[in-house]
């Protein structure tokens, strides 16, 4: 049975490791719904966040081929109950739209969105939320044109009291030491 799991992979930023980690999609044929990189808490280590529709016995399998890339030092594996996770969304609307009405500033109260930015041509506002959300908004503002839409990744961090890689890497220095 198909479900959405979110991955969580760390890694040394090395050039080409995003490639090779999409390859491994790629020759599962898993589609990626969501990806995002950034650096982690840990200074050097940078994190992925990809988030995949697919059976558990796959994305098992596709953990197992991720971790064997030289650069990637841990992956993980979630599904929605384990993670706190959102996204941004940023529309652009026509200020002209804001000012004929109050109905864009209630929709921007309602989703708890925020305006960014004002100028005589366009607002810019933001929302951060689920993916239904940030389209449902999306969805309503389009009514009244929206110019530019975009919608970032995700990013999650698990519901667990610990950091994962922090304990992994501990583990690690541990057993080094026993072996030295």
């Amino acid at each position: 049975m198909k479900q959405e799991f979110t991955l969580s992979i760390y890694s040394e930023n090395h050039v080409g490791l995003l490639n090779q980690v999409t390859t491994v999609f790629t020759r599962r044929h898993i589609n990626i719904e969501s990806l995002t990189t950034s650096e982690s808490a840990i200074p050097g280590i940078h994190k992925f966040t990809i988030v995949v529709f697919t059976s558990r016995e796959q994305v098992n399998k596709l953990m197992l081929q991720i971790e064997k890339r030289i650069d990637v030092i841990k992956a993980y594996v979630f599904t929605a109950d384990e993670i706190v996770h959102q996204e941004v969304a940023l529309y652009k609307v026509k200020t002209e739209s804001l000012l004929n009405g109050n109905e864009i500033e209630r929709l921007v109260r309602q989703y708890g969105a925020r305006i960014l930015e004002v100028t005589k041509e366009y607002t810019v506002i933001e929302k951060t939320g689920h993916k239904r959300e940030t389209q449902e908004l999306f969805e309503k503002l389009d009514h009244f044109g929206v110019q530019q839409f975009v919608r970032s990744g995700r990013i999650a961090v698990t519901k667990l009291k610990e950091e994962l890689l922090s304990n992994y890497l501990k583990k690690l220095e541990k057993e080094k030491s026993l072996l030295d």
